[in-house]
């Protein structure tokens, strides 16, 4: 099955929809797991106009997709481009849950729910540069 996949990989339409199909379900899987840890309705909070969930959510995909990208440039194969994935997701995650423990003063969810948009914006911008110092230590 694997000697299949590589020879599809092989190929330069191959290995572009394989890449673009990990990233895909990465962003997904990612995404869902951002999902789980939020005090707030990710989806259903954007439905409803929080401007500041909107950007927090919006930092967390890119950040996700930044993380992706230093991926796919440094993996020799798809594998290591998974591996290296989730490596950088969970580090990112664990950057969440830092940022939430580093600001006992206040709840980041609950500002977050509430719409305080300088804690989304703030949010936002951890994720996305946090996601550049991650990708470039990935190898």
């Amino acid at each position: 099955m694997q000697e299949n996949i590589d020879h599809l990989l092989a190929h330069p339409l191959g290995s572009l929809l394989g890449y673009f199909a990990v990233a895909v379900l990465g962003l997904v899987v990612f995404l869902s797991f951002f999902e789980m840890v939020t005090k707030y309705n990710c989806w259903e909070e954007i439905r409803k106009g929080n401007l500041a969930v909107a950007m927090a959510t919006g930092g967390k995909i890119f950040g996700i997709c930044n993380i992706l990208r230093f991926s796919i440039e440094s993996g020799v194969t798809i594998y290591d481009t998974m591996k290296w994935a989730v490596v950088g997701f969970l580090l990112l995650l664990l950057a969440y849950f830092l940022f939430e423990f580093l600001t006992p003063v206040f709840s980041i969810d609950d500002e977050i729910a509430q719409d305080n948009r300088a804690v989304g914006l703030t949010a936002m911008l951890i994720s996305v540069s946090l996601s550049y110092v991650i990708g470039a230590a990935i190898f």
